[in-house]
């Protein structure tokens, strides 16, 4: 059993797709799936259910990416604590995806300048391709987003899920169901983001494994925009249930199926050392999420 093939376990068992996930760690689909097949073959058990549509977790495997990401955080965990030997001080360049930064960003940013308020935190919002270039370049030290960072070299490790919606207007006819079969929006106008964000990707995916072919009328540039023209009643849309989209002319109605999530994780350039700063907070967020739970 070797360390990339726990790290490519975890990355498939949160995309849930084989290509899409090996776009996201950088390697062929066919080097994805024989390193699957071998970890497997060494675990005797299967992990992964590859019998439906989409691809799910075994019983065996949920139980066992509960100790491999715990096992990942740990070995982090101790490379970043050897390193941080200089006083808590100094400054951290974070970048972030757009999506998180009305509520995600924010309250992490609170609690950890509390606990630590002499270190600095510099911030950059970017759309997922250049988040990942900024890392490789070294303009960002972390990197807060989802797992589909299209750069090689970048680490990722999962830090939490959040649900995607069928967002819907007040006034439409769904908005009186309890949850919704992706498959039933079949003929609804879409409005999406632009190709370049990660919920866009994902949002593909979602209408992929239910079977559909969306009538996209609108592309926008950030969810806002999105939420807004949901309001107007002009389409739907997959969107998070965040604070900042709250309205009473906008319903979040569940989906059945397929399953729709997306992982929010921290990710940095496995070719460079984490300034002392940074492997704080990296190791403020990690404690905070994957500790808990």
């Amino acid at each position: 059993m070797e360390l990339h093939q726990l790290e490519y376990f975890c990355t498939l068992a949160h995309i849930k797709h084989f290509t899409n996930a090996s776009k996201a760690i950088a390697v062929s689909q066919p080097a994805l799936s024989r390193s699957i097949a071998k970890l497997e073959a060494e675990l005797g058990v299967q992990l992964f259910d590859r019998s439906e549509k989409q691809l799910e977790l075994t019983a065996e495997g949920r139980k066992f990416l509960r100790y491999v990401e715990k096992g990942l955080w740990q070995l982090e965990l101790g490379r970043s604590l050897i390193s941080a030997d200089t006083p808590e001080k100094g400054s951290i360049r974070l970048s972030f995806i757009q999506s998180l930064g009305s509520y995600f960003v924010p309250q992490l940013l609170c609690a950890f300048r509390e606990q630590y308020p002499g270190i600095s935190i510099s911030l950059r919002q970017d759309t997922p391709a250049s988040l990942g270039q900024s890392l490789q370049e070294g303009k960002a030290d972390l990197c807060l987003c989802s797992n589909m960072l299209p750069a090689e070299h970048i680490g990722w490790m999962y830090l939490c899920s959040e649900e995607i919606y069928l967002a819907i207007p007040k006034n439409h006819p769904f908005a009186a169901k309890k949850q919704i079969n992706l498959q039933e929006a079949a003929s609804e106008p879409f409005i999406m983001l632009e190709a370049a964000f990660t919920l866009r990707l994902l949002s593909d995916q979602f209408c992929e494994l239910a079977g559909i072919s969306p009538d996209i009328i609108f592309e926008g540039a950030d969810i806002f925009s999105v939420a807004g023209l949901v309001r107007a009643g002009l389409g739907i849309a997959l969107l998070p249930k965040i604070p900042a989209l709250a309205s009473p002319e906008l319903v979040f109605l569940p989906i059945s199926f397929p399953v729709c999530q997306r992982a929010i994780g921290i990710a940095w350039n496995t070719t460079a050392t984490l300034p002392p700063s940074a492997a704080i907070f990296q190791r403020f967020v990690l404690n905070r999420y994957i500790q808990a739970d």
